[in-house]
């Protein structure tokens, strides 16, 4: 993926930051192997990381700065990230600075005050790029990182708006393998272990299937997701697959589900299943996204359609929900509006569910029923005795 390059510009070397460490008297960072001069960082860009030991965001999000490093650094940036300690003692800085790869300012209270003061530090965990007046910095670079890893670099405004215009083509144009793999891995996984090419997959209907088994609307969910999955299966042999985007919190999670599932899932370990959430903007699980057979998103709310509609609203689009509603109208307008029948002892009325128990066959019942409002009952239309009911 390109990387804009409107951070060619560094920080100038006689910028505020050397202002400030030599008003304190400071002439050397800090690394594991002891000082390092600060013509050690001229001409590269520079990141500020404020954190402390005692801030969970801050332990959270340090392994996932750790790995952005590692990448850029991989790549040849000439960045270098220099640890600001908003701990309470020096044992808890270098406890925290342990874990970083980076440098660090020395432990100094009154250091730390300044630096805070100048970059308007008002939370903890914050990264400062360091560039001249020239340049915008995007607003919440520890969310940028963290929607899009080493790609978010060099944490420009420039570059969120690139990363967003992606993401955009992405969710309008669909296009299944551009959506689902990247150059380490082209498949998705089955239950069984075994891959599957995403290019096989290509001119299916595809349900991406957001959710995570500690979720009970998704477990919930998934049933009912299953007896599409099979009915459509039997009923239209190939032409509907699920691809589960695991949200759980761990891999035995994920793994528990993969049992419980006849479809494909993004392995666990991959990055593509944050970046199709933030693609589609999900923020409530369980959720259901329809990339239709020419590689185009057809809905982001399958969800419902699934719930209301079961396998008829198979292809998912808004063409047939509407060709759909109008097939109800019809068949409700040739029903009664309200019926006696032999089985029970109150006048049943005509109702539309959503799902519900036949109390006489006990088969699950969907759309019209012939419901009592005194008490919980409802039958088949078809399972009216029509020859002893009165049709008013």
């Amino acid at each position: 993926m390109a990387v804009s390059t409107d951070y060619q510009v560094k920080f100038p070397e006689s910028g505020d930051l050397y202002s400030i460490l030599a008003a304190e008297g400071i002439e050397f960072l800090l690394s594991h192997s002891g000082e390092v001069p600060l013509e050690y960082i001229h001409g590269k860009t520079i990141c500020l990381f404020f954190s402390a030991n005692w801030c969970r965001p801050c332990k959270d999000f340090t392994p996932e700065l750790v790995k952005l490093y590692e990448n850029l650094q991989t790549r040849g940036e000439e960045l270098e990230i220099i640890f600001v300690s908003f701990d309470h003692d020096m044992t808890l800085f270098y406890e925290h600075f342990w874990c970083m790869p980076w440098l660090a300012v020395p432990f100094n209270l009154n250091l730390l005050n300044k630096l805070r003061d100048k970059y308007r530090i008002s939370r903890i965990p914050s990264l400062v790029p360091l560039y001249s007046d020239e340049i915008s910095v995007a607003e919440d670079v520890i969310g940028l990182i963290e929607d899009y890893g080493p790609e978010a670099f060099p944490f420009t405004k420039k570059r969120k708006e690139e990363l967003k215009a992606i993401d955009d083509s992405k969710r309008i144009g669909g296009q299944l393998e551009k959506l689902l793999t990247h150059e380490s891995r082209n498949y998705v996984v089955a239950r069984n272990g075994s891959k599957v090419l995403v290019s096989k997959l290509v001119g299916k209907t595809i349900g991406l299937y957001f959710g995570a088994h500690w979720c009970p609307p998704f477990r919930s969910f998934t049933s009912q997701l299953l007896d599409v999955y099979n009915e459509l299966a039997t009923r239209d042999k190939g032409s509907f697959e699920v691809i589960l985007v695991s949200t759980d919190r761990d891999s035995r999670e994920f793994n528990i589900n993969m049992t419980n599932m006849p479809w494909l899932a993004i392995p666990y370990e991959d990055r593509t299943r944050q970046d199709l959430c933030r693609i589609f903007s999900i923020k409530l699980i369980p959720a259901l996204v329809i990339i239709g057979p020419e590689e185009k998103t057809v809905t982001t709310n399958a969800r419902e359609m699934v719930s209301l509609y079961g396998s008829r609203s198979f292809p998912f689009t808004e063409s047939r929900i509407v060709e759909l509603k109008a097939c109800l109208k019809k068949e409700g307008d040739s029903l009664p509006r309200k019926v006696k029948d032999k089985k029970h002892e109150h006048e049943l009325k005509l109702d539309m569910a959503k799902a519900y128990v036949c109390d006489f066959c006990k088969k699950q019942g969907r759309f019209w029923a012939f419901s009592c409002d005194a008490c919980d009952y409802d039958l088949h239309p078809t399972c009216v005795e029509e020859q002893d009911a009165l049709l008013v």
